[in-house]
């Protein structure tokens, strides 16, 4: 399988780029995300049968962020990789809250998606791809997920609001949201503010929602 590449135009001209046929083909799904030097790896398995009698969806999402991605290896006594912190179980749970209730209410596969930061950019933050990264490698297995997600950071600065902002200009944002969603419905919000006024807090989640679409388009299997 020759690798495909599809690449997603932001506002400001960056580009999100989704690739697979590459990397860990023994997955059911897999795909690598890249904006700038930014890279995750998305994996997802799931068990050949369904389990019996579970009143629960056994899905396991993973994030990690290794020193590798820096091109860093861990000092001292142990040279491994620590346990995960805080920071990486959040962006797991921002991809478990979108991602779960959109698996039919029969499906009981053990399923696994794993995502990690391959690569790290200072000016590109991963906690705003890791969601379409997991959607694009569920879309394109054979587990039984058809409506496509994505997650994108809407910040508002100097009155702006602008899609995936660099650290930096965060630093001065007075809102700053996380949204996922699908093409037709908004999924979850979560982030913080400085005392904004509710209707521009619906706007930003608007301009997230329309940066979305575009994300769920790129990922339908015809085009992928």
């Amino acid at each position: 399988m020759r690798p495909i590449v599809k690449n997603i135009q932001l506002a400001d001209s960056r580009t999100i780029a989704i690739e697979t046929g590459k990397l860990a083909k023994q997955a059911d799904g897999a795909v690598v995300i890249q904006m700038g030097n930014t890279m995750l790896l998305a994996t997802v398995v799931a068990k050949k049968e369904p389990v019996e009698e579970v009143g629960f969806l056994p899905l396991y999402v993973d994030y990690q962020e290794k020193f590798a991605a820096a091109g860093k290896i861990p000092g001292g006594f142990l040279k491994r990789e620590g346990r995960l912190g805080d920071h990486e179980v959040l962006i797991a749970r921002l991809v478990d809250r979108a991602i779960r209730p959109l698996f039919p209410k029969e499906y009981t596969t053990e399923t696994q998606i794993n995502i990690s930061l391959i690569s790290a950019d200072e000016d590109v933050l991963p906690d705003s791809l890791a969601a379409l990264a997991a959607s694009a490698a569920l879309m394109i297995s054979p587990i039984s997920f058809s409506n496509p997600i994505s997650e994108v950071r809407v910040a508002r600065i100097a009155g702006k609001l602008c899609i995936n902002p660099t650290p930096n200009a965060l630093k001065q944002a007075d809102l700053d949201l996380i949204v996922g969603a699908t093409e037709e419905n908004v999924l979850m919000v979560e982030g913080e503010m400085s005392e904004v006024q509710e209707e521009d807090m619906i706007k930003a989640i608007q301009f997230a929602h329309e940066t979305i679409k575009e994300h769920c388009k790129v990922q339908e299997v015809k085009s992928m």
